[in-house]
């Protein structure tokens, strides 16, 4: 292991980095402080018409879908015994934990009385409603994922019994959280099944959840890529020979299957506009913009993806899982926003007010710090020196 403890403490603590994420936190703090003793309607540009804004459209689509590495993941090493993807189970285990994280809490910003939002899974169930089927899910699959975490908590706290106990549930825990991603992450594309009206023709199809369950497996392989780029090179002192030497490996699988997910969605997005004869659309402006989502952050990573891996390009992958984390932002935007109420005049179209894009980037800057203290103290990208037997 290469962790070079001291290193990091002598680092200054006025970096660039952490300058810009002291002026966010302190910005964040003032719109939530107006949030919660003013009221939505101070901070927000939300109405009758556009009652979701960007903190559903990126805080709660996007989170949700970008955490998808963390069952992705987990499931390639557990339920289909590839073995060499293990390093990378840590570290999506823990970016999946903390997105889910960070979408409850940025929930209470958008929640009307945020005290009450426990009281639809422990007072009152909806059971016919699919927004409290996608709480409850998200409920459960959240504490199921901190579970999966413990054992890196509790080998960084010392405490080798009861993380035993919790290594010999992995297969279930693993098992657990692909059936709740799967019912979660294609019952958000059910909930805009029920606004046919509202929705863009282009991107409402009634088989929105199957889209929406695809389309976070394409997610979740490019993320675990793109979150390891962006954590190579500042945490290189924190990965041990393991993680290292099974980088380029687990870049290479993943990508593998992104480049097929990747291309079954394009497909079957295909079949979707075929289906309802929606080609009449793709000649409007909104069809051109539906030409660049699919062409530009569908098709062209695919083909990138399966080059890189042809070739061995390790370089051209990461920026393929790139374009297709961007692509995935683009594709929950459109729907939640962009193509929702597209009928309406543009001067009562949604755009976001400054406090919205400010509570977003807070959130994410939150996310960035705490995972950023967890991985310089706890084994995350490196296996616990007690317990290097087991691997």
């Amino acid at each position: 292991m290469s962790v070079d403890t001291t290193m990091a403490e002598k680092r200054s603590l006025f970096t660039p980095f952490n300058i810009i994420a002291g002026i966010i936190l302190i910005a964040g703090l003032i719109v939530t402080v107006m949030r919660f003793t003013v009221g939505l309607g101070a901070v927000t540009n939300l109405d009758q018409n556009n009652p979701w804004g960007i903190w559903i459209g990126f805080d709660l689509m996007c989170g949700v879908a970008l955490a998808a590495g963390g069952y992705t993941t987990s499931a390639a090493c557990y339920v289909f015994g590839l073995k060499k993807f293990h390093s990378g189970v840590r570290p999506a285990i823990l970016t999946a934990f903390l997105g889910y994280a960070l979408v409850v809490f940025a929930l209470h910003y958008d929640v009307g009385r945020p005290w009450r939002l426990p009281y639809p899974i422990f007072v009152q169930q909806g059971t016919t409603s699919l927004l409290f089927e996608v709480g409850l899910c998200v409920f459960l699959y959240l504490t199921v994922l901190f579970i999966e975490f413990t054992p890196a908590l509790f080998e960084w706290l010392g405490m080798k019994k009861i993380r035993n106990v919790v290594v010999k549930l992995t297969l279930a825990l693993t098992i657990f959280g692909v059936v709740l991603s799967t019912l979660h992450q294609s019952s958000l594309g059910a909930l805009f099944t029920i606004v046919p009206s509202k929705l863009h023709p282009l991107w409402y199809s009634q088989y929105l959840p199957v889209f929406f369950f695809v389309s976070s497996i394409c997610a979740g392989l490019s993320m675990v890529i793109f979150e390891g780029t962006l954590s190579h090179k500042p945490m290189h002192h924190l990965m041990d020979e393991e993680y290292l030497s099974n980088h380029d490996g687990l870049v290479l699988g993943f990508a593998k299957a992104a480049s097929l997910v990747l291309f079954g969605y394009f497909s079957i997005k295909l079949i979707g506009l075929a289906y309802d004869n929606n080609w009449h659309y793709l000649t409007t402006g909104y069809g051109a913009w539906y030409l660049v989502e699919m062409l530009g952050f569908v098709a062209l990573p695919s083909f990138l993806y399966a080059i890189g891996v042809r070739d061995k390009n390790i370089t051209l992958i990461k920026w393929a899982a790139g374009l297709t984390v961007l692509g995935i932002v683009v594709n929950r935007f459109n729907i939640s926003m962009i193509a929702f109420n597209y009928q309406l005049p543009s001067a009562e179209r949604y755009f976001p007010s400054w406090g919205e894009i400010t509570i977003s980037l807070f959130v994410v800057t939150i996310g960035v710090l705490v995972f950023r203290f967890i991985t310089t103290r706890m084994p995350i990208f490196y296996v616990h020196p007690d317990y290097k037997d087991e691997h």
